[in-house]
């Protein structure tokens, strides 16, 4: 699809949340910028695509028949897409202020800023809003962005190959996030009003904890540095079983403990690590905010122009 002078896309990946659905893409249509709306629908039973093009002819609607992923959704949402920013949205949020877009893209004040977190709220958990910047005196940094809400440079997000699709979904936003600053794009915290999010997800959800326990060994291998590779496959596997044990889980995190290291032994080959110097900067932003200026002459070169290797978008 020929490029235009449209600022922003918002990428709308769903499964069976027809009336969640229905509120998020109309508060997309509500933004005060002008915008696109991609629908991507992983093969809901629910009346999902009547809805859709009944009630807004607007948004581009694909559906797909063989569930795929929000990884590989998102990508073919951003391979669909005109926007210079890729707005992703969980099915079960909405925006509530108009502005919400317009503020966030405001907040890309510089070609470092790959990506930005967009405030939110858990409206059914917690009154709090997470995933905000502590004032607006600094452009402040974070390791990575919460999947619920966020904006990415389409260029950017081109240049490190999209979402990794091999993970399906958990963890998939801090691998993108690490392999953007590694290409020298910084995850900045937003400061727009926030997004609402009726979260729908089962806490105990079996491929939930399953996927989780598997990425977080996948990841490891696939883009840690030889150097932290041991302390960090050690940690994840300890830590998993720890958990699971507390939780009751403990043969379901077993499972996908073992399904990790499975997938390591069938992707020996496709490691793409990233520096040690990026490797310990990410963890320094996982900490606390931090200042742009503070880890400025940390960072490497933008690389815009060549991709990594990894997933391919699309």
């Amino acid at each position: 699809m020929a490029q235009s002078s449209l600022s922003a896309t918002v990428i709308l990946p769903t499964l069976n949340r027809k009336d969640l659905l229905r509120t998020a893409i109309a508060s997309c249509f509500a933004q005060t910028v002008p915008m696109e709306v991609i629908v991507l629908d992983d093969g809901s039973t629910d009346g999902t695509d009547e809805m859709v093009r009944r009630e807004f002819p607007r948004a581009q609607y694909h559906r797909f028949e063989d569930p795929k992923g929000p990884c590989w959704l998102r990508n073919r949402g951003a391979k669909l897409s005109r926007g210079e920013f890729l707005f992703s949205l969980d099915d079960d949020a909405a925006f509530v202020s108009r502005r919400t877009v317009e503020q966030t893209i405001a907040e890309f004040s510089t070609p470092r800023i790959g990506a930005v977190g967009i405030p939110f709220i858990n409206k059914r958990i917690s009154p709090d809003v997470r995933q905000r910047a502590p004032d607006d005196n600094e452009i402040y940094l974070t390791a990575a962005f919460v999947g619920v809400a966020n904006a990415v440079r389409k260029t950017a997000f081109m240049a490190v190959n999209g979402y990794h699709e091999e993970l399906f979904y958990k963890g998939e936003d801090n691998d993108l996030c690490l392999r953007l600053l590694a290409c020298g794009y910084v995850t900045r915290l937003g400061m727009a009003d926030p997004v609402e999010h009726y979260e729908t997800s089962d806490p105990d959800s079996k491929w939930g904890d399953l996927y989780a326990r598997r990425n977080d060994l996948l990841t490891a291998w696939e883009t840690y540095p030889f150097s932290k590779l041991p302390g960090r496959l050690v940690s994840a596997t300890t830590g998993g079983l720890t958990q699971g044990w507390k939780t009751g889980k403990a043969m379901r995190t077993a499972r996908g403990l073992l399904w990790g290291y499975g997938a390591i032994i069938t992707h020996l080959l496709s490691r793409h690590a990233v520096p040690p110097g990026t490797y310990d900067l990410f963890v320094r932003l996982s900490k606390h905010p931090t200042p742009l200026r503070a880890v400025d002459m940390l960072l490497p070169p933008l690389m815009s122009s060549r991709k990594r290797k990894g997933s391919k978008v699309g």
